[in-house]
């Protein structure tokens, strides 16, 4: 499978045959995080590029970055949220 780099975007140039060919392969390009601009008779038609993974912060982390944070009172709490948000169940008009 040949690619030409696409200068701007880092993304390999791929033709719609070779997508369609190399399906497999392209999918574990992107897994690998690359990404490919598709071409229709030699014209840009699409762009396949990697989805973002959220990456989660481990609990011990999350805990230390909160250990010096001030307690929440939930009624005082829960009071400015109801100041802050319509919360009015009603239908509206």
């Amino acid at each position: 499978m040949s690619h030409t780099c696409y200068a701007t975007q880092m993304a390999k140039v791929i033709t719609q045959r070779t997508l369609r060919n190399d399906s497999g392969e392209i999918m574990r390009g992107l897994d690998r995080g690359e990404s490919y601009i598709v071409t229709r008779n030699g014209v840009p038609v699409g762009e396949l590029v990697p989805v973002r993974r959220r990456t989660a912060v481990p609990a011990g982390m999350l805990v230390a970055a909160l250990a010096g944070a001030p307690r929440i009172d939930p009624t005082r709490f829960r009071k400015d949220i109801d100041e802050l948000i319509d919360q009015d169940p009603r239908p509206r008009a």
